[in-house]
């Protein structure tokens, strides 16, 4: 069993810069006045506040209690929920998700869920990792995870689909999907891969002793480093993101 612990002040200091580059998402969802929107693995509630602030009544939903109260204290209601089974029914007039999707492994329950928090004709629109999503990370993830010890298949945290597995998922939850995208996105990282890694990395670092850890994680960065690090130092993850836009039938 691996689980991911978010602290929302690292998260905006290391991680700031996902609900930035998932602005565009925002335009895709077009205008919210007067409709009820869930934000689905809302995290720290950046994108909830611009929703919210669009005139919708918005909802944020998060595993991690700490996200949520992140949200709350923006004036934001949230609760702590589990997308595979979120408490819902036919609630809400669209679904938002950035970034939250591919942290959930049983992906047919999560559409489920979500098809089931959504008024008929209600719209899904998220933006998740797709196929190829950091991809050396992964690789290197493995390799330092057999070096320490650990079961890699075990502990790997994500699920990120092609387009044309998504779309069948989704249809065959009872979504028409309108469109879905593959976008390789390079993204910069401010505060170099290491704090990426602090970050992101918990499922493979949480069965470690605690003076393995941060060796693990300098492992990893070492690995990563003839790939994404540029002659000035300056990280670049391998982003592709996969972006979509469905209605229930």
């Amino acid at each position: 069993m691996t689980s991911q612990t978010w602290n929302a002040e690292n998260y905006r200091q290391h991680a700031g810069f996902v609900a930035v580059l998932g602005s565009p998402l925002l335009d895709l969802l077009g205008p919210v006045d007067g409709q009820d929107i869930l934000d689905l693995g809302c995290g720290d509630g950046v994108l909830t506040e611009q929703i919210q602030a669009r005139g919708a009544r918005v909802v944020g939903a998060d595993g991690s209690p700490e996200m949520v109260a992140a949200t709350m204290a923006k004036g934001i209601p949230a609760e702590v929920a589990d997308g595979h089974a979120l408490p819902f029914e036919r609630r809400f007039d669209a679904v938002f998700s950035n970034a939250a999707l591919h942290w959930m492994t049983r992906p047919d329950d999560v559409l489920r869920s979500v098809a089931r928090a959504l008024r008929p004709g209600g719209r899904f629109v998220a933006e998740m990792g797709g196929a190829g999503n950091v991809a050396a990370e992964i690789v290197a993830l493995h390799v330092a995870a057999a070096e320490f010890g650990l079961d890699a298949r075990a502990l790997h945290p994500w699920y990120f689909p092609s387009p044309a597995e998504q779309k069948d998922r989704l249809e065959a939850a009872g979504f028409t999907v309108r469109s879905i995208d593959l976008i390789p996105r390079p993204t910069p990282l401010p505060t170099g891969m290491l704090n990426w890694l602090r970050t992101f990395a918990g499922p493979w670092t949480e069965h470690l002793p605690a003076d393995r850890r941060e060796p693990f994680l300098e492992r990893v960065e070492g690995m990563l480093a003839p790939a994404l690090r540029d002659g000035r130092g300056h990280w670049t993850a391998d982003y592709v993101r996969l972006r979509f836009e469905a209605v229930l039938v």
